[in-house]
């Protein structure tokens, strides 16, 4: 619904419509059934004074904010300015934004062990859905041998009169700039490359 004149213009709309149809914060609350979070909340509501804003939206702020990598002072900006942020966390497009020391005492109203309970169920919900999976890497390290003529090198590294053949005199006298000394454990010792493979299990 809008309303004009000659030099103005007035337009009526929700919060909903200025929150695009493809907004990834829709496609969370899609994801997550948030009313079991909001049960898990229910026992520090009755026991907690959170200035009128609710547990449960506070944590819709810290949610976002864990998401986004937020601090309280910034959290409370994107609040204020930030439509998609107001939708998320159910507040109104004219409501005064919390000040940051409220997202500070909830955090603390919570706890570490409801929020990590509650991680775990949002996780769990993405993992059942397919979005998430446990991916273990296993890194190791082995060597490469460089294809080397160290004989000729080091004959040359005298004639030139460096005293050591080490990983400082090579690369100015070496064929292969880039290949070092490298060595394992206290007599293992190699000229080449070190390689390093990475497995997801």
């Amino acid at each position: 619904m809008s309303f004009s004149n000659s030099s103005s213009q007035v337009e009526m709309v929700t919060l909903d419509q200025l929150v695009p149809s493809d907004h990834i914060y829709r496609k969370f609350k899609d994801l997550w059934d948030l009313s079991i979070i909001e049960s898990e909340l229910e026992e520090i509501e009755i026991n907690s004074d959170h200035k009128g804003f609710g547990i449960f939206r506070l944590f819709l702020s810290l949610l976002l904010q864990f998401m986004e990598d937020l601090s309280d002072r910034e959290l409370e900006e994107a609040i204020r300015s930030n439509n998609s942020f107001k939708w998320f966390c159910q507040f109104s497009l004219t409501e005064k934004a919390p000040n940051h020391t409220v997202f500070t005492n909830a955090r603390k109203r919570i706890g570490t062990k409801k929020l990590s309970k509650i991680f775990n169920i949002l996780r769990s919900q993405l993992k059942e859905k397919g979005y998430m999976n446990e991916v273990f890497t296993f890194i190791d390290a082995s060597h490469l041998i460089s294809k080397s003529t160290l004989w000729q090198e080091r004959d040359k590294a005298i004639k030139e009169k460096y005293n050591k053949l080490n990983n400082e005199i090579l690369p100015k006298i070496a064929k292969d700039k880039q290949a070092k000394f490298g060595c394992k454990e206290d007599n293992k010792f190699w000229y080449g490359f070190k390689k390093h493979t990475s497995v997801d299990i």
